[in-house]
């Protein structure tokens, strides 16, 4: 072939060029799909259908949430809020050489993020905010492009490269909260970043001073700092950032004064500086009149309200309780906006309530309290039916209730007691459906409670202490199917008590003392499975006691002051009650000295029962002693336990009990053991009269042979241990009366064991419910039953007590559940009664992994915080059905980081609910998990107390109409969402 002819074969240069471009192009393209297929395949168990279009025979550019260039390289990737989950394939991803955005928050995915970031070199947006991300934030050095950096709320620990934000000085975003980082100082590399406007590093462990330079930061038009532990005073250069709109400082450590200057901050929307430790007067306030929320509530701050805020036309949220403020507030507050709340209690302010802040019929919340205001109630706020509580306790208010106020719809509490109000209950208050707390004590209301008070179906509390009210109680009060408490004492109430009462079958205590009641005392009351309290001294009350009230469960009983006959019951006849029966002239008892005694026949039937009685236990102690030898055998060579040494019995009856030792001591053998514990078994016990028992054994020792023999120091220590274990659960159970609490009848000791015996609850643990087979068995309203009960008697020993009882080992394993499904706690064994000014007896951690609230895990200084924080963890395992520490939560993270992770809207909360909650029950659920994560606070002093918690569940109670604010909440975008809910947590704990 000549050389000609090849020239004319041969594709022209340009030809040539062109196919090499196609072929470059395709090869590209190739090497951009690749990456994407393995990111999906990574993410597989994902519950979406956004990578339906992710498929080989696409391209790239076409797939879901993919954004190409014009040369057709993928520069975006938008995936937020897709239900993603799984581990990220970062080092597929950073092979996407021209990837600008990926966008991933909102998800659920996990793992840990290595160097492979280093890649991603040019990134100018990172999102993996709400995730559940786990570890150490990579270095970010690499990343010199990026100006939007998001890892809010990730899941994120250990040491943050704080070092490596020197190197993005391109950021106009940085959003680093809600993460779980080592403690460290503000880090100073933030001061280099001038193009920032948005600065959110709330709740991410920063301590110290707040470094002046940050005002140099121009740009700034949001800086939240919050939850942190940052002292010192504020910064007088933030004053120079004219942008700033936001400023959130609340719940640190700060001091000093406002900053003279702040006025000078003309463009603040929302200011924030509450729970902090400063001081002087707010009067540099008076010049921010673009506010619309101010916050400056548990500080320091004295002298008046600037009557200039009065005329702020955006304010809608004023919350400066818990200050030492004094004045007058100004009158026209609220007036020209669509007023949201005001929370001023606990401070010093007189003069009357400003009249026109539910103008525009937005207000929820009114919020006075303990303060010295004059005057009424404004009639304008009777019409304004958004209300959700009206709390005015405490001042000096005068004069008549406006009558529409009693039958607001929304209302949940209304609280006017300490003051000086008069008049009588509007009939209107049935209309008052969502009304579940009525506290008017301490007044001069008058009048008879009218019949349709009960119709207030949702009633919880009634107090309603030291009035004039007058008339007869309302027959049809049996119908208040959800009342828990019920004072009705100092007032002028006549007639008997209505039957119906034992209708109210929620009721635990009953306060009617004080009146002139009469007649006789109805046998119902005497049949409410909860009363734990029963006042009605002071009356006219005629006839016999009950014996229906003989029952156990009453901690408190007092009939004293009345005109009852007859014997006092034999189970009533106890040291306990030895007052409780005194000014009854007719009483006669047997057993209490300075009663008469009853009748001959009484008498000679007593002392028979007593000589049988007696007869019995001596028969039984011999029967004890000829089978001693035989129980020793036996149990010497039985593999669960050794022999119990049962020649030195001591047995020390709490409550009243109808068996001897033997009774006990026979059934402590293999076939009757129910369950284990660390420091011993726990047997059930079937008496000759059918009645069960639980029996807790505890070894003061371990077993000690020949072949496996503990050092006698090591022994003597566990043996310290344990008996100080036994003596505090006896010392603590011993006492305590409360139907939520585990009854103790008594201890038998010996030489080297112990044995405690308790009342038998056939439904087991909590633990056993949620985490076993029969966990469909219980339903979400008996779950509800059960964490509110649980959290009542929690309640009684942090504050029901003479002196206050910690747990320290609160778990759904300690809380056993009865044939209702009452819920008890139990297991004392760790418990601790606070000594006025006294340390802790003992220097080991307590408490269970998984539940130990992270500063006792590492001090051994505790408080009822401690409590909360457990109890937060069990109201998890109540909503989620999740362990506490569960494999798919990830390497060193439990169920409240997990929970925690998923805060960012309501779908992902729904997510968390166990699947066996109905429908139509999960946003009551919701409301439950809330509490959750209020009881789980980071900071102690953030956790609500276990008072605050009862009330906080009977506000969640199943069916009630829902909260408004909590349907705002889930209506709000995840960023504003998240500073409502910190907003609203610190009112609804202090309010």
């Amino acid at each position: 072939m000549s050389a000609n002819q090849c020239s004319q074969q041969r594709p022209p240069p340009v030809v040539l060029v062109f196919l090499m471009l196609l072929s470059l192009i395709s090869f590209s393209k190739s090497d951009e799909l690749q990456p994407l297929l393995e990111f999906k395949s990574a993410l597989q168990k994902s519950n979406t259908n956004v990578f339906s279009s992710w498929t080989q025979g696409n391209s790239a550019c076409n797939f879901t949430g993919i954004i190409c260039n014009s040369d057709g390289l993928v520069t975006e990737i938008n995936l937020s809020q897709q239900n993603l989950r799984g581990i990220l394939p970062f080092d597929s991803i950073c092979t996407l050489q021209s990837l600008e955005k990926l966008s991933l928050s909102s998800n659920f995915l996990y793992g840990t993020i290595t160097q492979d970031l280093k890649n991603c070199t040019s990134l100018q947006h990172l999102d993996l905010g709400y995730n559940s991300f786990s570890g150490e934030v990579p270095d970010l050095s690499s990343l010199g492009q990026l100006n939007f950096l998001n890892l809010t709320k990730s899941g994120f620990s250990g040491p943050f490269p704080w070092k490596s934000l020197g190197n993005l000085t391109s950021l106009t975003l940085l959003s680093l909260g809600d993460n779980v980082f080592e403690p460290s100082p503000f880090p100073v590399e933030v001061l280099k970043l001038e193009k920032l406007y948005w600065l959110y590093l709330s709740n991410c462990s920063l301590e110290g001073l707040i470094p002046e330079g940050l005002g140099n930061l121009t740009q700034l038009t949001n800086i939240e700092l919050s939850w942190n532990q940052l002292s010192g005073e504020i910064p007088t250069d933030i004053l120079k950032l004219k942008n700033l709109s936001q400023l959130d400082l609340y719940y640190n450590l700060l001091t000093g004064k406002l900053p003279v200057g702040l006025r000078n901050l003309t463009s603040l929307v929302n200011f924030d500086v509450g729970h902090n430790n400063l001081h002087g007067n707010i009067s540099e306030v008076r010049f921010l009149t673009g506010l619309a929320v101010l916050h400056l509530f548990e500080n320091q701050f004295t002298g008046e309200v600037p009557e200039e805020i009065g005329e702020f036309k955006n304010l809608v949220k004023l919350s400066l309780y818990r200050n030492k403020f004094t004045g007058s507030l100004p009158q026209n507050l609220g007036s020209w906006s669509d007023f949201y709340y005001i929370d001023v209690s606990e401070n010093f302010l007189s003069g009357p309530i400003p009249p026109n802040m539910c103008q525009n019929g937005k207000m929820v919340k009114l919020l006075v309290l303990q303060n010295s205001f004059t005057g009424g109630i404004p009639e304008n706020y009777a019409n304004c039916s958004s209300l959700i509580r009206i709390r005015v306790a405490n001042n000096s208010l005068t004069g008549v209730v406006p009558a529409g106020i009693w039958g607001l719809p929304n209302l949940s509490i209304l609280d006017v007691s300490m003051n000086s109000f008069e008049g009588p209950v509007a009939s209107s208050i049935d209309k008052a459906k969502s009304l579940a707390q009525l506290f008017l004590s301490n007044n001069r209301f008058s009048g008879e409670l009218p019949l349709t008070i009960s119709e207030t179906s949702a009633l919880v509390s009634m107090q309603l202490s030291s009035n004039q009210f007058s008339g007869q109680i309302p027959a049809t009060i049996g119908g208040l199917k959800n009342l828990n408490s019920l004072h009705l004492d100092g007032n002028k109430f006549s007639g008997s008590i209505p039957d119906s009462l034992g209708s109210c079958v929620s009721l635990t205590d009953i306060n009617l003392s004080g009146n002139s009641l009469s007649g006789n005392i109805p046998a119902g009351l005497g049949s409410l499975l909860t009363l734990n309290s029963l006042n009605l001294s002071n009356n006219n009350l005629s006839g016999e006691i009950p014996t229906s009230l003989s029952s156990p469960k009453l901690s408190l009983l007092d009939l004293s002051n009345n005109q009852l006959i007859g014997q006092i019951p034999e189970a009533l006849s106890i040291e306990v009650f030895s007052d409780s029966f005194d000014g009854n002239p007719g009483l006669c008892s047997p057993n209490f000295k300075h009663f008469r005694p009853c009748s001959s026949g009484s008498r000679t039937t007593s002392h028979h029962l007593r000589t049988l009685m007696s007869c019995f236990i001596a028969g039984a102690l011999i029967l004890l002693v000829s089978l001693t030898c035989f129980l020793y055998v036996k149990l010497r060579h039985n593999n669960l336990d050794r022999p119990l040494k049962s020649n030195s019995w001591d047995m020390k009856p709490y409550r009243v009990i109808g068996f001897v030792e033997n009774e006990i001591t026979d059934a402590i053998k293999k076939e009757n053991l129910i369950g284990k514990g660390g420091s011993g078994n726990v047997y059930k016990v079937v008496l000759s009269d059918g009645k069960e028992l639980a029996v807790k054994h505890i070894w003061m020792s371990d077993p000690c042979d020949q072949k496996n023999c503990q050092s006698s120091s090591a022994m003597l220590r566990k043996r310290s241990f344990r008996s100080a274990e036994y003596e505090a659960e006896v010392a603590t159970l011993s006492s305590l009366r409360h139907v939520n609490v585990v009854k103790l009848y008594c201890s038998i000791t010996s030489e080297d064991s112990n044995l405690l015996v308790y009342e038998y609850l056939p439904n087991g643990s909590l633990w056993d419910q949620l985490h076993a087979c029969r966990k469909i068995e219980i339903g979400w309203k008996v779950r509800y039953e059960i964490a509110l009960g649980a959290a009542r008697g929690l309640e009684y020993l942090h504050h029901g007590y003479d002196r206050p009882v910690i747990h320290r080992d609160v778990k759904s394993s300690n809380i056993l559940l009865g044939g209702d499904w009452r819920p008890r706690i139990a297991d004392f064994g760790l418990a601790k009664i606070v000594h006025p000014g006294g340390g802790d007896w003992t220097h080991v951690v307590a408490g269970t992994l998984g539940y130990i609230a992270p500063e006792c895990a590492y001090a051994y200084k505790i408080n009822e915080k401690c409590d909360v924080y457990s109890f937060g963890v069990v109201l998890m395992e109540l909503v989620t059905g999740k362990r506490p520490i569960e494999q798919e939560f990830g390497e060193s993270r439990d169920i409240v980081c997990w929970v925690y992770s998923q805060m960012n809207s309501k779908e992902s909360l729904l997510y968390l609910l166990d699947t066996t909650i109905s429908e139509d029950l999960k946003e009551d659920a919701i409301k439950v998990l809330r509490i959750a994560i209020h009881c789980t606070a980071r900071l102690p002093s953030l956790r609500p107390s276990m008072r605050m918690v009862v009330q906080m569940l009977e506000d969640a109670e199943p069916c009630k109409l829902t909260n408004f604010i909590v349907k705002k909440e889930c209506q709000d975008s995840s960023d504003e969402r998240r500073k409502n809910i910190s907003r609203f947590r610190a009112l609804e704990l202090e309010s």
